[in-house]
């Protein structure tokens, strides 16, 4: 069976030694040995909802800033939000000064420092309850989330103990030692290892060979693998090849998927529609946000948090006859100028980044954020547990579907709906 696989590799970032300054901390272990806290991760960490909630809020203002930079590239885009706020999150626990003012800046961060690791660890906790309930479903549907992180660093250093427990007790692991001095190569094959394994092989080769020398540190991962099926699928039967207007009014041919009437989440504004699409996990579902023709840049232009929170508030239940293409692309986004833009460029910069939360054996600064993701949608996607108020409206009176034919560019975002995460987000020109 044809799955939907929706996927994001890795984000690691590569800091590297500007000058030497000794302080001993943490006892060094050997190259291939993990170092780690002795503490636990906590499981009932002390947020309170309104922390949570500002948590959510500050990173889907990120995922929109972010977006924001990226969108000039002029092509299909797919990134996950989440993934970047993660890594950097745990870069920030070992920034210093100006630079953690800058980073908690451009990761639109409101809290106070000390409260956004346990509100990342609350969110977490949030989506893995989430996927427990609905990996324990007995549904027809397959449904499948794994988040990972992983650090990796230059055997022989010393840490300090309280970067070592933030990162022990919040996200749940330690750092794993290679050799970076005297085997660039090996340590690139052992992170490109783990992230193919956390991503079910799907991604392959993230780090290029030019992306860690000598000079290398440490390496901060993250990987999100999402597998999910739709809780209304498409009949392949009736997919069929159908026109697509790009952007320069130009028309292509593409596999046009057909869902017959299911109510959905809908609405439509002055110059777009949008639908949710509920994966069979009911707290994970895709908006389709879907400018009138010729209104992509004009739409496009005015998406932030504020705008995305107030179009979804506005959805209502209706009868919808979908028609959507299906779409199969990756991208590979530089992420350092785009973070540079958003203000955190002092932590790039030799002499000004300061990461001595983390080792005062050598300064350290970020040299390279890579970010890659992949996304293919199709008629069946994945296998899930049930979506019980999806289900119930179904039980509602006939009405009749609007028509949705969604013959042109679009956005989308998937989301975490009980915290309001963006897992991914990006848009489709070209299916």
């Amino acid at each position: 069976m044809k799955k939907l696989v929706l996927l994001f590799s890795v984000i690691a970032l590569l800091l590297a030694s500007a000058c030497n300054v000794i302080q001993d901390v943490v006892q060094p272990s050997a190259e291939n040995e993990m170092i780690k806290s002795n503490l636990e991760r906590e499981s009932v960490p002390s947020v309170t909802a309104e922390q949570l909630e500002t948590l959510s809020h500050d990173n889907r203002a990120f995922a929109w800033a972010f977006y924001n930079e990226i969108r000039r590239q002029g092509d299909n885009i797919v990134f996950s939000p989440l993934s970047l706020s993660l890594a950097l999150s745990m870069t920030l626990a070992g920034a210093e000064t100006t630079t953690e003012t800058a980073m908690l800046e451009a990761l639109r961060l409101t809290l106070a420092e000390e409260e956004v690791y346990p509100a990342f660890n609350a969110l977490l906790l949030a989506i893995e309850a989430s996927q427990q309930r609905a990996q324990s479903g007995e549904e027809e549907g397959y449904f499948e989330l794994n988040i990972a992180n992983s650090l990796w660093t230059q055997a022989g250093y010393a840490y300090k103990q309280a970067f070592l427990d933030v990162i022990a007790r919040n996200y749940g692991t330690g750092i794993y030692n290679v050799n970076f001095i005297q085997d660039p190569e090996g340590a690139r094959k052992a992170i490109n290892n783990w992230v193919a394994e956390e991503t079910e092989e799907k991604i392959t080769d993230l780090i290029p060979p030019d992306a860690i020398n000598d000079l290398t540190r440490l390496v901060l991962a993250n990987a999100i693998y999402f597998n999910g099926s739709w809780m209304y699928t498409f009949d392949p039967d009736n997919t069929e090849k159908k026109p697509f207007t790009l952007l320069d009014g130009s028309e292509i041919n593409v596999d046009m998927m057909v869902l017959g009437s299911e109510m959905l989440g809908y609405t439509q504004g002055v110059n777009y529609q949008t639908v949710t699409l509920p994966y069979k996990s009911n707290d994970f579902a895709m908006t389709l946000l879907v400018p009138d023709l010729g209104a992509f840049n004009e739409f496009e232009d005015s998406m932030d948090e504020e705008h995305l929170a107030a179009i979804l508030a506005d959805q209502g239940m209706e009868q919808i006859a979908l028609q959507m293409p299906k779409f199969d692309f990756t991208s590979t986004v530089d992420a350092n100028d785009p973070l540079k833009a958003l203000g955190m460029a002092e932590a790039f910069q030799d002499g000004l980044a300061d990461f001595s939360g983390i080792t005062e054996e050598e300064r350290l600064l970020i040299t390279d954020v890579l970010h890659k993701a992949t996304i293919t949608v199709d008629e069946e996607g994945t296998e899930a547990a049930a979506a019980t108020a999806v289900i119930v409206g179904l039980e509602s009176m006939p009405l009749e579907p609007i028509p949705l034919v969604i013959d042109r560019p679009f956005l989308f975002v998937i989301e975490h709906q009980p915290t309001g995460t963006i897992l991914f987000m990006g848009r489709v020109l070209q299916p």
